[in-house]
């Protein structure tokens, strides 16, 4: 599935995205744990691309071949990068930042622990 065109496509645009997040985390404009979430979003957001670049071909050949091809490659692209920023930006924040409060996203209000499960459990 990732071959050519849509995997140079989601390199490159990923690279880009990553290198200046990089140029900001060394230029200590982010902390360690938003660069983190960045690289995650960065990664996901290039397979986004990748899968928008072949799903949008796909979707443009069936409808028009020829132009569609192209228009549908450059409309997949988009809604997948914006699709994998999206997703990307949840899952790492979730994982790497710490809410208003200074706990961590799997910590309840109240001063208990809550994992994964749902499960809670109180602090030392």
């Amino acid at each position: 599935m990732f071959r050519g065109a849509s995997l140079w496509t989601g390199l490159i645009a990923g690279g880009l995205y990553q290198f200046e997040d990089a140029k900001s985390y060394n230029n200590g404009e982010i902390k360690k744990n938003d660069y983190a979430a960045k690289t995650t979003t960065n990664v996901v957001s290039a397979v986004g691309i990748m899968a928008g670049v072949e799903y949008g071909a796909i979707w443009g050949t069936a409808l028009m071949p020829g132009i569609g091809t192209v228009v549908g490659s450059v409309v997949g692209a988009v809604v997948g990068d914006r699709l994998g920023q999206y997703v990307g930006g949840q899952a790492g924040n979730m994982m790497f930042n710490r809410n208003r409060n200074g706990q961590s996203p799997l910590m309840a209000p109240n001063g208990m622990e809550q994992n994964q499960a749902g499960q809670t459990s109180i602090i030392q």
